[in-house]
């Protein structure tokens, strides 16, 4: 009752006219950028920021339409992959195997419809989780002390690979690189200037800001440029909606078993929406067996991965909101805003800033029905944006990037510094060494650095505190177990997505 209660007071912040419009306003956006192939959520969270700072939002507003942006993006990847064959982000790759040859087949309308009411499904089952989990985890993690939590964020270094894919060796040196750049500016506990080389603008640190939309927004601009993507894509017939009552009744076991499934990978660290989509289709695939026609248009292919990458958007905010550990790339951005406003992911969040936590968690039930209202009848609307150029579009990005930064600090020191992370990034992602754990490493490096001292000046230097407890070998082992993993099992899965996906159609 007492969550029902929290529940209900969040329903207030989000259903005030101002809050309700900007999650509207997010859920568009969002799935505007989620359309656009290559974007994806964590690219879109990141280029809103600058936005919310132009605009003065509240915290809880700024939140709501992240958060939104975020939902928004996850549900329109299936466009592009229905449509082109061509994934918006990465957890939409299962979406094609079965929503493109219902495209060819002339169902182009009837693929949306379903994937629209599959995120909705998925997205709910999420929610829902979200509700009942979160606040209990959050009582369990007021039991941790300094030693435990520095074994949680060494966790969450470890199970990087598997949010991001890569190579496990360039997961740690982007992981390092992000490491080293928090810790530019003055020491708080000594007052040593450290990596300054005595320039005034870096005495108080990097700002999270400067190097998310360096990072994820310059970046993109510069692989757009080098590319050279001057035309559009050919205008899509899209149809009318022929979806019978009977087929999409016949999807509401997949809908429900892909939104569980992929809300527990959601919550597991380092899984994220990718093996939410993945897990789901295979399950459902191996449920159905002969009497499916999976990879020649099957609806249940379509609805399964898209109610399973949804479920696990909502389930990577329960180790951010309840733990301060991110469980995804796009939740690594949300948390950056979260400590830009001054606000502590973790148990203390919901009790010191209930109203922020409520009211996201509730904006995140509205922006689904809201998502599921504007994206039947606009689906038209999103078609035609797939051909418009993007020399067109990467202008807009850029100046809202630009005006949002320079709105924050009114310094074009800022701007400078944001164009070097924009370039860095760019060669970064040649080298293919991902970008997620560096803004993760910035993100937890000062509190992990804070933690292990407290925990060293608790134990008077005795680094065994570090492992002395059950919880905290309990997370070593994990740990241990999250950087071997992915090395051994990764490399399978991977090879079964692509399997998969090479079984599936080829673009025309």
């Amino acid at each position: 009752m007492e969550t029902l209660g929290f529940l209900m007071e969040g329903f207030a912040v989000a259903l005030t006219p101002y809050n309700l419009m900007f999650a509207l306003l997010g859920a568009f956006v969002g799935t505007l950028i989620g359309c656009l192939p290559g974007l994806g959520p964590a690219n879109g969270v990141a280029i809103m920021i600058p936005l919310a700072f132009t605009l003065g939002l509240p915290p809880e507003t700024a939140m709501i339409l992240l958060t939104s942006v975020y939902a928004g993006a996850m549900y329109g990847g299936r466009i592009s992959s229905i449509l082109l064959n061509i994934p918006g982000d990465e957890p939409a790759m299962m979406t094609c195997l079965d929503g493109y040859p219902m495209a060819q087949k002339g169902r182009a309308a009837d693929a949306l419809a379903i994937s629209a009411i599959a995120s909705f499904t998925g997205g709910l089952i999420g929610t829902v989780g979200l509700i009942m989990l979160a606040p209990i985890l959050a009582k369990f993690a007021l039991t941790f002390g300094p030693a435990e939590y520095f074994a949680l964020f060494m966790l969450a270094f470890a199970t990087l690979g598997g949010i991001t894919g890569k190579n496990p060796m360039k997961t740690v040196i982007a992981a390092t690189i992000g490491i080293m750049i928090s810790t530019v500016g003055i020491d708080i506990a000594t007052g040593t200037q450290r990596y300054t080389f005595d320039i005034l603008e870096l005495y108080e640190g990097i700002d999270f800001i400067l190097a998310i939309v360096g990072l994820f927004a310059i970046s993109e601009l510069l692989f757009f440029v080098e590319a050279r993507i001057g035309g559009g894509r050919k205008k899509m017939s899209v149809g009318k909606i022929t979806l019978s009552f009977k087929e999409l009744v016949h999807t509401i076991p997949t809908q429900l078993r892909g939104g569980v499934l992929g809300f527990i990978a959601g919550v597991l660290p380092g899984a994220g929406a990718s093996l939410g989509s993945f897990i789901s289709y295979t399950l459902e695939k191996q449920v159905l067996g002969k009497k499916g026609t999976f990879g020649e248009g099957d609806i249940r292919g379509v609805a399964a991965p898209e109610a399973g990458n949804n479920g696990a958007s909502s389930g990577a905010l329960v180790p951010m909101l309840t733990l301060g550990v991110p469980g995804s790339g796009t939740t690594a951005v949300l948390l950056a805003m979260l400590i830009s406003l001054n606000i502590t992911p973790g148990p203390l969040m919901f009790t010191q800033h209930a109203d922020i936590v409520w009211g996201v968690i509730a904006a995140l039930l509205i922006g689904n029905v809201l998502l599921l209202i504007i994206n039947i009848p606009l689906v038209g609307f999103f078609v035609r944006l797939l051909s418009v150029p993007p020399m067109y579009l990467l202008p807009i990005v850029t100046m809202v990037a630009f005006v949002g930064v320079y709105s924050i600090s009114h310094s074009t020191f800022d701007l400078y510094f944001m164009v070097a992370f924009g370039v860095g990034g760019y060669f970064l992602r040649k080298l293919e060494i991902p970008l997620v754990p560096i803004i993760l490493g910035l993100l937890l490096g000062p509190e992990m650095e804070k933690n292990l001292g407290h925990a060293l000046i608790l134990s008077d230097g005795d680094w065994t505190v570090l492992w002395s407890s059950p919880l905290a070998i309990g997370f070593w082992l994990v740990a241990g177990l999250g950087l071997v993993l992915p090395t051994l099992v990764g490399p399978i899965l991977r090879r079964r997505m692509r399997a998969a996906l090479k079984e599936g159609p080829v673009s025309d």
